[in-house]
């Protein structure tokens, strides 16, 4: 066994590598836990989105008073404006983001192996590594969901136009800026998403190695822990990532999730649309949502990474 391999296995009690894993079996149970996870955190999209996109005329300027209007007009369906778009692309949009995330880091592991850093610091370069490569692949497909399900969010609200289901949003926007119209804020999300992702990733994978030793598990967990200090640890670690990337990368989420609401006909540039959040609010106009995006990226990210964690542990392959 190599060093870099024998460095992976350092948590070996605790972190199930790619290698060690039954795809087939990965992917379809992994399709399952994920969309109930979708099911049960989608509603905070609905609000953050809503509420970066409000205009400062918009009566609805908190995230209870969001929801109160949802309900009012909606029901219960109004929280799920967007979904049946959001899930379709979800699964492979995972599919590719998960695998991506797996073989890179075992590959960053190995290129950071040299250096001799410490743990949590190897565990935050190699994870960072792989989460920022994982988006990138990914956003070919978050993309396009992003961009319909977003408009489908808002529509009728604060002036954004109504819409009847994610097919219609496609083709109105591909009439209006052909198939680029999906890729709105493109470059932006890739500024979003690789970085958070990035950010997530490395907070979560260094946390965990400080949290053990913290635990006085040092670094070789010779001694297997309960699976309730796993989960326990495992949370933990979420918790500090989500907290950490909502922190970073909020005002860039702002700017773009107004970028691709705006109508047709609007077209605003990114720099009219920072314009406007200053004239709004000021510079605290970039943080809106931060609470919904804080709680949203804390709760899927904590809720995602044990669901994927258990889910690796159900699909370790038979010796």
């Amino acid at each position: 066994m190599d060093a870099s391999s024998s460095r992976m296995q350092t948590f070996g009690q605790t972190e199930i590598n790619w290698d060690k894993l039954d795809k087939t079996k990965f992917y379809v149970v992994g399709a399952g836990i994920f969309t109930g996870v979708t099911v049960a955190l989608y509603p905070v999209s609905v609000v953050k989105t809503r509420l970066q996109v409000a205009s400062k005329d918009t009566v609805d300027r908190n995230a209870f008073s969001v929801i109160r209007g949802l309900l009012k007009t909606d029901g219960v369906p109004g929280l799920y404006r967007g979904f049946g778009t959001v899930i379709t692309g979800a699964i492979p949009a995972r599919v590719i983001f998960l695998t991506a995330l797996e073989t890179t880091k075992v590959a960053a592991f190995r290129m950071v192996e040299p250096f001799k850093f410490s743990e949590p610091t190897q565990a935050a370069i190699a994870n960072g590594i792989a989460g920022m490569t994982a988006s990138l692949f990914a956003q070919g497909v978050f993309v396009p969901i992003d961009v319909i399900s977003q408009k489908l969010m808002v529509q009728g609200y604060s002036g954004h136009a109504k819409y009847n289901g994610g097919l219609d949003v496609a083709g109105k926007v591909i009439k209006a800026d052909g198939i680029r119209g999906l890729y709105r804020g493109f470059g932006l999300s890739v500024m979003t998403y690789s970085p958070s992702s990035a950010v997530w990733w490395a907070s979560y994978g260094s946390s965990q190695r400080v949290i053990w030793r913290f635990l006085d598990h040092g670094t070789d967990l010779k001694v297997t822990p309960s699976t309730w200090t796993i989960v326990s640890v495992q949370a933990a670690g979420g918790i500090i990532a989500g907290a950490t990337a909502s922190g970073i990368t909020t005002p860039l989420d702002t700017i773009k999730t107004r970028l691709q609401v705006m109508g047709h006909e609007k077209r605003p540039s990114t720099r009219q649309v920072i314009k406007n959040l200053i004239a709004d609010d000021g510079w605290k106009g970039f943080y809106r949502g931060l609470g919904p995006r804080f709680f949203s990226t804390s709760a899927w990210g904590t809720s995602m990474i044990l669901a994927y964690e258990y889910l690796k542990r159900l699909c370790v392959k038979d010796d």
